[in-house]
């Protein structure tokens, strides 16, 4: 083992050991759980009585004690709900929301040489512009629909906050600037309108706010809204110390400032209170520079290593996607007790709630009570699921497995990393449209997707990944190469994207025999399903048509044999799509997502698929846009992230032996999994 010459910091507060990935956001200190004589600096949350023992120690031990607070940017949901911070502030001298001392936040506001440069005034220039440009907010939580009555005035943001909140008698506020603010703004509004937003912990009733309700009279509640809705309706912004000021001021909007927070005092804002230390004009970038560059510490929760602001606004505007996408209440109808443990963390968005249910008629019941939806698992979709939704006006979402799933087959249990949620129909029920077919028909896939696309293939065909990852065999090296090599994959039978996607060929029998007519001079590989082999559904290939091949791959590498291959047929397999990502020719007998854009031969016709698409719009829209990924402990992911997993032989997976009542044993207690996902 390497030593670990790090000097040792005391964590003085036990909960601070739940920060996702907290030795990344203090790479230099070894972190401890008690104090030793070799600590070397104490590390607590901020500076309330909570860290007065650290403190204490610190100051007794005369080492440096080290307060975190949460960053500007840091997460998508509350951290009160376990939202993992992406950033983290870090201050030796104070607390940036206290003004009665300084910190070292305020330090480098105040003396901005040398570290800010023409690079990082660009750099924060930038990063202003793409906060306006997307939004992003500090925890990026509220809902989207804003519906405000016009105005024939200026549109006043007032901000509430919680009474007994550090930042208010750090800004040197009280009781009484809340009075003072909301009569400014009520003066400021003028024949224009009030807007009020209190804090989320007052609108559930867990503290109290500090306007009185006197002074909320002729308002109107924007409590729940998300700031990238409700700031651009807005004219000012009034706060006592609220960090919402800030985030207007990155907007560009006024802000009138009845305390000191430490964007107040530099010239940017009307401040009713002064402060002797910051007696200089400071520009916006500066600030910017400061808060979000150079004195925070960014963390990508997903990797768990050490990450950039803008490298971290990538990564919230992916998890705000998610979560926006699954807001809402979701009644689950159709799933197996093993896949509810695994369903619960890929649905997981601090903006939604899941709940399942094992009658259709309870779950549309809950699902109107609480204007939600329904979700359906599509391969065992009952015949009334359907009928049911659209008489009860529900929205229905049908999920299947994603298309990297695991190391595994989900028959064996190996919880699934992946998902596809489609609202409009499933990828393979080539009957109906999906959301995926809509999306490569409109063609309207963004160029940062594509490039990524290009990236993900590469990596894909270094890893050797496929659907499940299962290994294998290479395969023999006596295949000639003076005939077409066909690589023939059989598939589940009973599967639904046979039943939907298919129509006079629907058995492997039938493709094996449709393959040689058309190809009689090649040389056939046939290799059946995973779950066939395994003993786990039906589909074994007769032994009749197993005469007309001319090889066998049971137990053989699928990419492997991929590899090996110059033609792949299918009815409507999965490795016709993992084909054509390594450039093989790919004949489908069926309808599957990734026939019909002018990829494949196809011997059926696609009316509705009218579009011809390049391979890097395809895998971007399968890969990248339509499904839904969380990491192996349940946290929301990326296509990118899954594949580092898939690829990386250090990574956790489940490496027991499937098979007979171990099956069983694994899907009961999957069943029983009842622990909450972690939150974003």
């Amino acid at each position: 083992m390497i030593p670990d010459d790090r000097p040792q910091a005391w964590v003085s507060a036990p909960g601070l050991w739940d920060i996702r990935a907290l030795e990344a956001f203090v790479p230099e200190y070894r972190l401890q759980r008690l104090p030793s004589p070799g600590t070397r600096a104490v590390i607590g949350w901020g500076r309330k009585g909570t860290s007065w023992v650290g403190r204490t120690w610190a100051a007794r031990a005369a080492v440096p004690y080290l307060a975190l607070e949460d960053g500007f940017l840091r997460s998508v949901g509350l951290g009160e709900a376990g939202a993992a911070p992406h950033s983290l502030l870090i201050d030796d001298l104070g607390v940036h929301h206290d003004a009665r001392r300084p910190s070292r936040l305020e330090s480098l506001i105040r003396e901005p040489e040398p570290w800010f440069d023409s690079a990082m005034e660009a750099r924060a220039r930038a990063l202003t512009q793409t906060l306006r440009d997307t939004g992003l907010s500090k925890t990026s939580m509220g809902r989207l629909n804003l519906d405000l009555p016009s105005a024939s005035g200026p549109r006043i943001l007032v901000v509430d906050q919680t009474a007994g909140d550090a930042s208010i008698a750090g800004g040197l506020a009280d009781g009484d600037s809340f009075l003072a603010m909301a009569e400014a703004a009520r003066a400021a509004a003028g024949g224009g309108q009030l807007l009020v937003r209190r804090h989320p912990a007052t609108v559930i009733r867990l503290k109290s706010g500090c306007l009185p309700t006197e002074a909320l009279k002729g308002t109107t509640a924007v409590d729940d809204v998300a700031l990238d809705v409700l700031l651009p309706q807005v004219d000012a912004v009034f706060t006592v110390s609220s960090g919402l000021g800030f985030e207007a001021l990155i907007r560009g909007l006024p802000v009138h400032c009845f305390g000191l927070p430490f964007y107040a005092g530099w010239g940017l804002t009307t401040d009713s209170l002064t402060a002797p230390r910051r007696s200089v004009g400071r520009s916006l970038e500066v600030l910017v520079a400061a808060a979000l560059i150079v004195q925070a510490r960014y963390v990508d929760p997903v990797m768990a290593r050490t990450s950039t602001p803008e490298a971290a606004v990538s990564r919230l505007l992916q998890q705000r996607d998610r979560a926006r996408r699954l807001a809402g209440y979701s009644a689950c109808v159709g799933f197996s007790p093993a896949k509810r443990g695994a369903i619960r963390r890929l649905m997981n968005s601090p903006l939604g709630e899941t709940a399942f249910f094992t009658s259709v008629t309870t779950a549309v019941a809950a699902a109107r009570e609480r204007d939600g939806r329904l979700v359906v698992w599509a391969g065992k979709e009952s015949p009334e699921v359907a009928p049911a939704a659209e008489a009860a006006q529900l929205p229905l979402w049908r999920m299947e497995d994603g298309f990297l799933r695991s190391r595994g087959l989900g028959s064996d249990f190996r919880a699934a990393l992946s998902t596809a949620v489609d609202p409009v129909g499933i990828h393979f029920d080539g009957r109906h449209p999906s959301a995926l077919e809509h999306a490569l028909e409109a063609g309207q896939t963004p160029a940062a997707a594509l490039a990524r696309a290009r990236a993900l293939r590469q990596v894909m065909i270094e890893g050797g990944l496929s659907k499940y990852n299962l290994g294998g065999e290479a395969p023999p090296t006596d295949w000639p190469t003076d005939r077409p090599r066909v690589l023939i994959v059989g598939q589940v039978e009973n599967d639904r994207s046979i039943l939907l996607g298919c129509e006079d060929i629907r058995t492997n029998a039938g493709l094996v025999r449709a393959v040689r007519e058309r190809m009689p001079d090649a040389f056939l590989i046939y290799r059946d399903h995973p779950d066939t082999v395994a003993g786990n559904r039906p589909g074994r290939l007769d032994a009749g048509t197993a005469g007309l091949v001319d090889a066998r791959a049971e137990g053989l590498s699928i990419t492997e044999c991929l590899d090996a291959c110059d033609v792949l047929a299918t009815l409507t397999s999965l490795t016709g799509f993992e084909a054509l990502l390594r450039g093989k020719r790919v004949l489908t007998f069926g309808r599957p997502f990734y026939a019909g854009w002018g990829l494949t031969e196809d011997a059926l016709t696609f009316p509705r698929r009218r579009r011809r698409v390049d391979l890097d719009t395809l895998i971007a829209e399968t890969l990248i846009r339509y499904p839904l990924y969380v990491t192996p402990d349940g946290y929301p992911s990326e296509a990118e992230d899954l594949v580092r997993h898939l690829t990386d032989p250090e990574s956790p997976a489940d490496s027991g032996r499937p098979g007979g009542l171990r099956r069983w044993a694994r899907g009961l207690i999957a069943s029983l999994d009842r622990s909450d996902p972690p939150a974003y």
